[in-house]
């Protein structure tokens, strides 16, 4: 299918992540933009021009643009549905940004639409595609680190002046905050890494951006089908911009540490476990050169389409990842237990009753 010629493309949503978007379709020659769409007056108009392809402010025009066969999704969560719904129902094969949509309701008719008109679904979970992770991934299969224990992923950014009024901290448009955001990285690492999870307990805050009843820090506890347990702590109040993944083992440990520009060089240390209580033997490596994630993922995208494969991060597993994301909400919104007020005639009974007094 395909092979002798281009494939169309048809790209919604010309803000940061959709240019980047486009940038990928232009490096690799099996593609072709067609056309491109934005409801902000002119900015489809000023992407075409400079592009040399069709421009609309109609999203429905453009996932019915004739000679396209794939449309990428890159609007605020929102609308990532809708446009994502559209396209599949015409047959088209779509590459839809994360999280694909505000909950997992939202986005089972879309999976299930594109499983019976067998065209190639895609959630946009690029960071499987930073070498650090894909290394460490790829020695977890080879067995390096033997039966998995736990995982670990700290993630998060401080935020800019303004950020309460951005689309992703509105409950209608995002639908949720850092979890919704970043922490579905996280999610999504951890069941590629560990599988389906069957458990979650968490607790939301909102510390500091005034964006109630979002939240700007989730923390969470994950228990696997497998035994191992997974730990994130994703956050909007993180001002040193950090990203942390760790994964634990009966034989020794992966850890990836930064994802380049702010957020650090990205590197990836290997640790062997030795003698019990020795200190383990420890391999660096550091990723140098640009983010080039998105770029593999629009190949690798490519080439599922090309083969009529099921791609990594197909849509199934989005909405498997929204599934845990919703459990973790409503985890979070359930109160625990309270811890009991301990008063100071209380303590001073207690000690007395344990010295025996």
């Amino acid at each position: 299918m395909h092979a002798n010629s281009e494939l169309g493309v048809a790209v919604v949503g010309l803000g940061r992540f959709g240019s980047k978007r486009i940038l990928a379709v232009g490096a690799d020659g099996r593609a072709r933009l067609r056309v491109v769409a934005d409801v902000l007056p002119g900015r489809a108009q000023s992407v075409a021009q400079e592009l040399g392809c069709a421009h609309t402010e109609d999203w429905e025009r453009a996932v019915t643009w004739p000679g396209v066969q794939i449309v990428i999704v890159s609007t605020p969560t929102q609308a990532l549905s809708q446009i994502a719904a559209a396209a599949v129902e015409t047959g088209r094969h779509v590459l839809v940004e994360k999280p694909f949509g505000r909950d997992a309701d939202e986005v089972w008719p879309i999976v299930a639409a594109a499983e019976q008109k067998r065209v190639c679904l895609k959630v946009g979970y690029n960071h499987r595609y930073h070498p650090a992770l894909a290394k460490a991934h790829a020695l977890l299969e080879e067995g390096a680190l033997g039966r998995l224990h736990f995982l670990r992923c700290v993630y998060g950014h401080g935020g800019r002046s303004g950020y309460e009024q951005e689309w992703r901290t509105q409950p209608q448009s995002a639908g949720g905050g850092q979890l919704l955001d970043q922490g579905v990285h996280a999610l999504d690492l951890f069941r590629w890494f560990a599988g389906g999870f069957t458990q979650v307990k968490a607790c939301a805050t909102t510390a500091f951006w005034p964006i109630a009843p979002l939240e700007d820090n989730i923390f969470a506890l994950l228990h696997a089908a497998n035994g191992s347990v997974a730990s994130l702590h994703a956050s909007w109040t993180q001002w040193k911009p950090a990203f942390l993944f760790e994964v634990s083992g009966e034989e020794g440990s992966l850890s990836v540490q930064g994802l380049g520009g702010t957020y650090g060089p990205e590197r990836l240390c290997w640790g062997r476990r030795g003698e019990l209580g020795s200190r383990p033997e420890e391999e660096w490596c550091e990723f140098e050169g640009p983010d080039e994630s998105l770029h593999d993922e629009w190949a690798d995208f490519l080439d599922c389409v090309l083969k009529g494969r099921q791609p990594p991060c197909s849509g199934r597993d989005g909405w498997q990842t929204l599934v845990l994301a919703d459990a973790i909400y409503r985890s979070a919104r359930e109160q625990g237990i309270t811890v009991p007020t301990i008063g100071d005639e209380q303590v001073c009974g207690a000690k007395a009753h344990h010295s025996g007094e």
